[in-house]
């Protein structure tokens, strides 16, 4: 019988976060992670843009605000620590309206708030940054830097096996339930046993938190996860020159998504998005990947119809980028005006996990709930990469105040 102080659902990079504060913070603690693909890092982790953000983004006070600009600095010297190719690079936030100016004042506002290096430029500023972006007004941030989040991800699984973490792939969860003293999990790979389990699931975390509280007899879940579908794509290798950095349109506070912007990566690829689009399952990376039953769920929930009525001509925008290559360069031009519809080549898609309220709130903070063995993340999308390493310290100090309850 595998018996454990603590299971970790997911091996995306908050799971293995969470192990390795874990066992710093807690030596001695006998870990299990359980991840249900074949290998780490597969989804959420492993198919973002690789931006290490500065966290000016977030409403002070926030988990956001306080995680992503923590996170930042401990993620470049862990790189920096272990080897890692990483970069500060800095950015440019750009407005190419004057409506957008108000908002803009308002980030600059936000990121001081928030102890963010971050100074305004003139139009003649940023194209002695960035020749060939066209704005009227933007900002610079400092400490905005890149990554590879699987090589990130790489290097805590050879420091959590060489701390004895059993580290499990292939091991879908199928049921969960609660004896006294413990929680038996059950997966592919048979049955493991914990004294607390911790909830890591991305895309599936509202699911395994649903089974969890049938398990202990508590309130299902507050929220609903809604997979939004980023899709990007990458200029072409010989127009990677018109854009040297990284670059943002003036974002819209009414959503959690940034907009269409410019990255430039570690491996020296340009990613041009994403936009947002509902994903016809949740792992649904392309329109052809479908799974009837949970997009009727998804169809079927009360959130998605506040979401469909409140901002159908957003959704409508998206879609349309979506479909019709043209208008996704369109959404492009406003800031890079050289680029052409050749020069854009599809590249791998991501899916958002977001939380959202039965009234149609999209939670804009991380979440975190559970009962007395169990602890749900529940909403950590972007920056949760860039914070990883804060946010795994506070789920640890969390599941280590159960460990001490002696429940």
């Amino acid at each position: 019988m595998l018996r454990y102080d603590v299971i970790v659902i997911g091996g995306g990079i908050v799971g293995l976060s969470t192990a390795y504060a874990l066992v710093r913070r807690a030596p001695g603690t006998t870990v299990a992670i359980l991840e249900k693909e074949t290998s780490w890092a597969v989804h959420q982790t492993g198919r973002n843009s690789g931006v290490i953000h500065s966290g000016l983004y977030y409403k002070p006070g926030s988990l956001k605000a306080r995680f992503a600009v923590e996170g930042a600095r401990r993620m470049v010297e862990f790189c920096a620590e272990h080897g890692i190719a990483h970069e500060v690079t800095g950015k440019l936030v750009v407005a190419t309206d004057p409506s957008e100016l108000g908002r803009m004042k308002t980030l600059f506002q936000r990121g001081e708030a928030n102890g963010v290096p971050v100074r305004e430029l003139t139009s003649d500023q940023i194209r002695e940054y960035e020749p060939n972006v066209r704005a009227i007004a933007g900002l610079h941030v400092g400490t905005t830097g890149i990554v590879d989040y699987t090589d990130v991800c790489r290097t805590l699984v050879g420091l959590l096996h060489a701390e004895g973490v059993s580290l499990r792939t292939g091991a879908g969860v199928t049921s969960l339930a609660v004896h006294p003293g413990e929680v038996v999990v059950q997966t592919r790979l048979g049955e493991v046993r914990g004294r607390v389990v911790v909830n890591c699931a991305g895309l599936y975390s509202d699911r395994i938190a649903a089974m969890a509280a049938r398990a202990e007899g508590g309130a299902p879940p507050p929220v609903r996860i809604v997979p939004f579908r980023g899709e990007y794509h990458e200029l072409a290798p010989h127009r990677r020159g018109l854009v040297r950095g990284l670059v943002y349109p003036v974002p819209d506070p009414a959503f959690p998504f940034l907009g269409v912007h410019l990255t430039r990566g570690i491996h020296g690829d340009v990613h041009v998005g994403p936009n947002a689009v509902l994903a016809l399952r949740r792992e649904g990376y392309a329109w052809t990947q479908a799974d009837p039953r949970e997009l009727a769920a998804t169809l079927g929930y009360s959130g998605m119809w506040h979401i469909a009525r409140r901002h159908w001509r957003y959704g409508a925008g998206e879609m349309l980028r979506s479909l019709a290559k043209p208008a996704f360069t369109r959404a492009v031009q406003r800031m890079l005006p050289a680029v052409t519809a050749d020069d854009l080549v599809r590249a791998p898609a991501g899916v958002r996990a977001q939380a959202v309220r039965p009234d149609g709130e999209l939670v804009d903070d991380f979440l975190f709930t559970g009962g007395e063995r169990i602890v749900n993340v529940l909403n950590a999308p972007s920056p949760a990469a860039t914070a990883s390493l804060p946010i795994g310290e506070e789920i640890a100090d969390r599941v280590r105040e159960r460990l001490a309850a002696g429940i």
